[in-house]
């Protein structure tokens, strides 16, 4: 069974995600989609944040589907969809049963969602109907057979793969902690684990795999920093971190779980009085057809 996240856990993390994205590939993207109305794949697309993001750079009319396996995610991708344009004073109409219309200022989003087992992937996508491919924060769980697959199919479609948010394996918690280094260890682990895609997780290793696996098909790499930036003052989010962490290197420290379980509630009474910051290293990868 592949990785599932919950929705809640996507939400939070939303506005940094946003924050952190690097903002001259998403317009080299968009300077790229040439049609008169782009239509855009989004895989693993959880809420559908990247598609909030991402479809106020390409400023004209477009499509996107939404592809993820989870029916729940699905559901709430469309509400917050519609929430969010709501808060900024546009409309958003269903003109039929299928699609989301979002009537932005640059020309309507139409938005449509089909579940899909990505584990599969490429099979089961509309790749002969799409202009470019996105995700977010997906890579970094699936092994390097999938990820081949995926850029094979591409290349035969001559489509562009913009993937952001992948892990770099570079993070840091302030203030310093004894047992920071143990904790670090144990998530890296966890991260490498199968989490359903076919094999051993690419982890930290997804950027260069990324770039690897598309300039062997002949595209041009474009590669920018994204991290996440978590201030003392977002104890939640900085407290849920820490949380995913140990929960995460609990799976194979398990020798040194006191230690561990110690961090965890050094780092939770410190999110708590705003006394916890963290940096968390990502990297966005767009990968054009030459």
């Amino acid at each position: 069974m592949a990785e599932s996240f919950d929705g809640d856990w996507l939400s939070l993390r939303e506005p940094h995600d946003a924050a952190a994205r690097a903002e001259p590939l998403a317009r080299l993207l968009a300077q790229r989609l040439a049609t008169a109305r782009p239509h855009l794949l989004d895989l693993g697309a959880g809420t559908g944040s990247l598609t909030r993001w991402l479809a106020h750079y390409i400023r004209k009319p477009q499509s996107w589907t939404l592809a993820d396996a989870d029916a729940e995610l699905m559901a709430r991708a469309f509400d917050e969809m519609q929430e969010a344009a709501w808060a900024v004073g546009w409309a958003a109409t269903w003109p039929g049963r299928k699609a989301l219309l979002v009537h932005a200022p640059a020309g309507a989003w139409r938005i449509e969602g089909v579940l899909v087992d990505l584990r599969r992937a490429p099979e089961g996508l509309p790749l002969d109907k799409v202009q470019a491919v996105t995700c977010s924060a997906l890579c970094d769980l699936v092994s390097e057979a999938w990820l081949d697959r995926l850029a094979e199919a591409l290349a035969r479609h001559r489509l562009p793969f913009y993937a952001a948010l992948n892990v770099t394996g570079r993070e840091r918690f302030t203030p310093p902690h004894p047992a920071d280094a143990l904790v670090a260890r144990g998530f890296a682990r966890d991260q490498r684990r199968d989490k359903g895609f076919g094999g051993m997780a690419l982890g930290a290793a997804a950027p260069a795999a990324i770039a690897r696996a598309f300039a062997a098909r002949g595209y041009a790499i474009h590669r920018a920093p994204s991290p996440w930036a978590i201030h003392r003052r977002d104890g939640e989010m900085a407290g849920a971190l820490a949380e995913g962490h140990a929960e995460a290197a609990l799976r194979w420290e398990k020798r040194d779980w006191r230690r561990v379980l110690d961090w965890r509630d050094a780092r939770r009474d410190q999110a708590a009085a705003g006394r916890l910051a963290a940096h968390v290293g990502h990297e966005d990868v767009l990968c054009l057809p030459r």
